[in-house]
């Protein structure tokens, strides 16, 4: 007997961290919500990654999934820059893991396959999926879409990593 599984994906930056949660049953997916937390720019780093991790673990309370899925950073020509955006993708894989949840990491290239059938595109064609995938999707800019796409790429490989974590158990 198949469940209901909701699955946030979480697409990490220090000014917007996009998240997106859908639903999955066997093949089907279903949106739930989307939205993207920011910080404040004026503010120092440390002051910005608690407004990240509030607002995500805010999030992660009211919606309540099972599983999360987190895109993995690319390497930045400015190490300054590349630092920060691991940093914040540090909190965002800190607080679905505090809260229980495992933790799915996905190259962009990845997450452009699962969505749009091939690992490179532009974002438009990643927001033309996303309402071909789930007609009733909401979001608002390309964080948001971006971790809609990054929860859809989990819910398609969901069942192969259960099946190894299975048989590394078993």
């Amino acid at each position: 007997m198949q469940t209901t599984i909701r699955i946030i994906g979480i697409d990490p930056g220090l000014r917007r961290t996009g998240w997106g949660i859908i639903e999955t049953l066997g093949n089907s997916l279903r949106f739930v919500a989307s939205g993207t937390v920011t910080s404040d720019g004026e503010m120092d780093l440390a002051s910005r990654l608690c407004q990240l991790h509030d607002g995500l673990a805010d999030v992660v309370h009211s919606f309540q999934p099972h599983e999360a899925a987190v895109e993995q950073t690319f390497v930045n020509k400015d190490a300054t820059a590349t630092l920060k955006l691991g940093q914040a993708r540090g909190i965002a894989m800190l607080v679905p893991a505090r809260a229980g949840l495992r933790v799915a990491e996905y190259a962009p290239n990845a997450v452009k396959k699962a969505v749009i059938g091939v690992g490179h595109g532009e974002k438009q064609q990643i927001h033309m999926m996303l309402k071909v995938l789930m007609p009733k999707a909401e979001f608002k800019g390309n964080d948001a879409a971006d971790a809609l796409a990054i929860a859809i790429c989990h819910a398609h490989n969901r069942q192969a990593i259960t099946s190894r974590l299975a048989a590394l158990a078993g």
